[in-house]
């Protein structure tokens, strides 16, 4: 018999209970005027990053909190209850951008890169997508021509999270412009850096609050010493980056998910018509049992993930199923508790509206759905 025990540690229930009264009470209070003033609270990305959320998997040893990785997805999942761009500043810092150099990164650059990203005091970003190179990372065109002992780095780079306010850049060019994917190389580029500049951030539909802008690199003189695992390694570790991310994103999804069905059942107890609450009526609580074990089932396919990886094992599969999964999850459910709140469910007054538009962006940042399906069925042996 198989037995298999979902119950998490008393450090780990203790950390999550820590993460829900901070987002309760720091970050809620602000997310509706972060959203519509279309800019993050350097306030709160302060509080946050004092509070070590910044470097929760990280080790010990490079001033990260030593925990793990379902720790760090249950703080996603309960920042992105209440909003998701501080689900998503926190996710792309971790799991794209520190993740990439504790993996790949020589004791030397940890100690310049990776001790500050886990201790908070720098943030950071992940430099890959291009104006024409979306899905398709191989398509990129930004290049890194070695100049002795550094590397000449030209490009633009589009929807980089975090880079309006982010310490360290973590951009993918190619040292070799005829190999294609096998050419593309990974550089550590501090935002000090001449030649480096950010846009404002674009303006969009959800996650309004996160930043997120075009990055120009123009004759940027990187060292090589901060050239991440070797030159032709990007396309490796960004796609190793992406299957972490996932599990990130998965997390965010079930939050935007359960932080919806939080304030519809808040609003339904409350909504009277016909004489009796909303609640009491069977389509209501049918409707909201559906939805809420659609949450739970995401939520369990993500953790599965996270596990996976904090065991050492194959999870990139797991994290692919995640995150199609919660996305679509996170879509399905929004909508629903903005029908159930009615004409009020439209209305900036409440919360859902927002749930809704920010949970749009899950089913396309770290891979489209159709881009998750691929990876799913290419572990399926199908040919």
């Amino acid at each position: 018999m198989i037995v298999i025990d979902f119950t998490p540690t008393s450090e780990q229930a203790e950390m999550r209970e820590f993460y829900r009264k901070f987002a309760e009470e720091s970050v809620k209070p602000l997310a509706r005027e972060m959203d519509e003033k279309e800019k993050y609270s350097m306030e709160l990305l302060k509080e946050i990053r004092q509070c070590g959320f910044m470097g929760i998997p990280f080790p010990e040893t490079y001033g990260g909190a030593g925990s793990d990785v379902l720790s760090y997805a249950m703080c996603v999942e309960e920042m992105s209850r209440v909003d998701a761009s501080t689900g998503l500043t926190i996710s792309v810092h971790t799991s794209l951008c520190a993740a990439s150099i504790q993996e790949f990164g020589t004791e030397e650059q940890k100690e310049k890169f990776l001790r500050p990203l886990a201790n908070g005091s720098k943030v950071g970003c992940f430099s890959l997508t291009e104006p024409g190179a979306g899905s398709d990372v191989a398509a990129g065109r930004s290049t890194a021509v070695k100049d002795g002992d550094s590397y000449i780095l030209n490009g633009n780079k589009i929807f980089t999270t975090n880079s309006g306010f982010a310490d360290i850049f973590l951009v993918f060019a190619l040292t070799d412009k005829e190999a294609g994917a096998k050419g593309m190389s990974a550089f550590v580029v501090e935002r000090d850096t001449p030649g480096l500049s950010v846009s404002p951030d674009i303006p969009r539909m959800g996650i309004r609050a996160a930043s997120n802008a075009e990055v120009v690199y123009e004759n940027v003189r990187v060292p090589a010493a901060n050239l991440l695992g070797g030159e032709g390694k990007g396309f490796k570790i960004a796609m190793k980056a992406l299957d972490g991310g996932r599990i990130g994103i998965a997390a965010q999804s079930v939050g935007i998910a359960q932080g919806a069905i939080d304030e519809a059942v808040r609003y339904v107890k409350e909504r009277v018509q016909f004489g009796k609450p909303i609640a009491a009526f069977q389509n209501t609580q049918f409707k909201l049992a559906e939805m809420q074990t659609q949450v739970d089932a995401a939520r369990l396919m993500t953790y599965r993930a996270a596990v996976a990886k904090d065991k050492g094992e194959n999870y990139g599969v797991y994290a692919a199923m995640a995150k199609l999964m919660a996305s679509d999850v996170a879509n399905i459910v929004t909508r629903g508790c903005v029908q159930l709140l009615g004409g009020y469910g439209y209305a900036r007054e409440y919360s859902v509206e927002r749930m809704m538009r920010d949970a749009k962006i899950t089913e396309i940042y770290e891979g489209t759905s159709e881009v998750m399906k691929m990876v799913i069925s290419g572990s399926m042996n199908l040919k």
